[in-house]
């Protein structure tokens, strides 16, 4: 049964896609249906745009006032994630769980506590919590509209063992002595549960936990894998267009293989 958005309730929504072999839906067309489901118009009346600080957005424009709506994309082999949240700015990120160096990349990259925390983990575990703590500072920097510039790996990220997933606050000494604008909250982030070997992490700044809404598109099992968060369902609107810069919003990438290739 779809779920529509609550008026007057703060939530992200996250929709996750898989297309077929192995190349990912347009990220266009997911960004269509987070505007059409949470502004509430046809899909062919939602535009993608770029703000001033590069993050992408949807917009809706006609008879009425201009209408917006923060989202952010993120992509993995195959998989593309886009999340929307009508309140306010927000920061996803997707990665595949699989094997890599996690003890030699958080030494490399990660604060001297952070990469302590993954020492003392259960070796069997330390690639996935190695990529919750890095999806988290990429959905962060996501969030911010800075991305990992400025110290954004060694910002501390919420130890990752929330079994609900929910979105915390980040430690105070992690906020990397960021100025935010008055009454906005503190930065929060999480990793709602999904399955098939994704990890996924969401962020916002906001003064009380948001709740966050998964929609999988296509072969994408969502909850599957008994790991943190919350899952719910939203309704898409019909319609479809060609959107302005679906193709670069598409192209939002992970730095990971980066700095795995560099280390």
């Amino acid at each position: 049964m779809s779920q529509l958005p609550v008026p007057g309730r703060d939530t992200v929504y996250v929709w996750i896609g898989r297309g077929v072999g192995g190349r990912p839906l347009p990220a266009g067309r997911l960004l269509r249906r987070a505007g059409a489901t949470l502004l509430g118009r046809a899909e062919a009346e939602i535009v993608v745009e770029h703000g001033r600080d590069g993050r992408p957005l949807v917009a809706v424009s006609g008879a009425g006032a201009r209408v917006e709506l923060p989202v952010s994309v993120s992509r993995a082999d195959g998989v593309v994630a886009v999340a929307a949240r009508a309140a306010g700015p927000v920061g996803v990120d997707v990665e595949w769980c699989r094997p890599l160096p996690a003890l030699a990349l958080a030494g490399r990259w990660f604060a001297p506590a952070e990469a302590a925390w993954l020492a003392g983990r259960d070796a069997d575990g330390r690639a996935r919590d190695f990529l919750r703590l890095w999806t988290a500072k990429e959905a962060v920097g996501k969030a911010l509209g800075r991305g990992l510039r400025d110290g954004g790996l060694r910002r501390l990220m919420p130890v990752p063992e929330d079994p609900d997933g929910a979105l915390r606050p980040l430690p105070e000494a992690g906020d990397g002595g960021l100025r935010q604008p008055s009454g906005a909250g503190r930065l929060r982030v999480g990793h709602p549960r999904v399955g098939g070997g994704l990890v996924l992490a969401v962020a916002v700044t906001a003064g009380e936990a948001v709740p966050v809404h998964v929609v999988p598109i296509g072969a994408v099992p969502v909850g599957s894998d008994g790991a943190d968060g919350t899952v719910g369902s939203v309704g898409a609107a019909r319609g479809g267009a060609h959107v302005a810069a679906a193709r670069s919003a598409s192209a939002a990438r992970t730095s990971l293989p980066v700095v795995v290739r560099g280390s």
